[in-house]
């Protein structure tokens, strides 16, 4: 079985366990796009509690754009590393307004003009909220791609090209989904419970020795 033949059985599983959308709530580009910036470091449960009223005060890219960074603060304060995060809102609303007419824009290159923008946050809203297929490297998914033996790369631009030739465009965007999924329940970043992973008969390497870097 070649690794393309390997990832599209994984794959095949792992959607008869875990849901094809992210575990993040939003409603549109926009609310994703905000709702993946004040994940960095926060679990998705906690950014959830947090958005159901945040975009009752910050309802478009002109409200942040335009509110006080102290009201932001306050607003995202539980989510981790608030200033920061504020800052990032504030700073990528103000760019949405100034050069796209406040929306997201619909490819991962003008997204990744946006401040606080990468490929990892461009192709998950992209792919999440418009259907634009793409692979998104998180930490889940960078960690299982390794350990299934789909790369042998660190770097995640090198792991979504790797990715990307194992599983076809249409598949993508779910694929990155559900290895976030396996990521949280069974395959955590502190230990690999192989008897509880879908997939560990798929598994090189067994979901425990990641392959060496290339």
């Amino acid at each position: 079985m070649d690794d393309r033949e390997r990832a599209a059985r994984i794959d095949a599983v792992l959607r008869q366990r875990y849901p094809e959308r992210p575990a993040l709530a939003f409603q549109d580009p926009f609310t994703l796009l905000v709702a993946a910036i004040l994940a960095a470091r926060c679990t998705d449960e906690r950014v959830n509690r947090v958005t159901r009223t945040l975009f009752g005060r910050f309802p478009d890219t002109r409200a942040f754009a335009d509110a006080p960074l102290e009201a932001i603060e306050d607003a995202v304060r539980s989510t981790g590393f608030y200033r920061q995060k504020a800052k990032t809102l504030k700073a990528c609303c103000a760019a949405l307004e100034e050069r796209f007419g406040g929306e997201v824009p619909e490819t991962v290159d003008e997204m990744t003009t946006l401040p606080g923008v990468g490929r990892k946050t461009a192709n998950l809203v992209l792919g999440n909220s418009r259907g634009v297929p793409g692979v998104f490297v998180d930490t889940h998914v960078k960690r299982l791609a390794s350990r299934l033996g789909l790369s042998n790369h660190t770097d995640p631009d090198r792991i979504e090209a790797d990715l990307a030739a194992l599983v076809p465009p249409d598949r993508q965007v779910a694929f990155s989904n559900l290895l976030t999924h396996l990521g949280r329940d069974a395959c955590t970043a502190r230990r690999a419970r192989c008897d509880q992973c879908p997939v560990a008969d798929l598994c090189p390497r067994n979901g425990v020795a990641p392959p060496p870097a290339g």
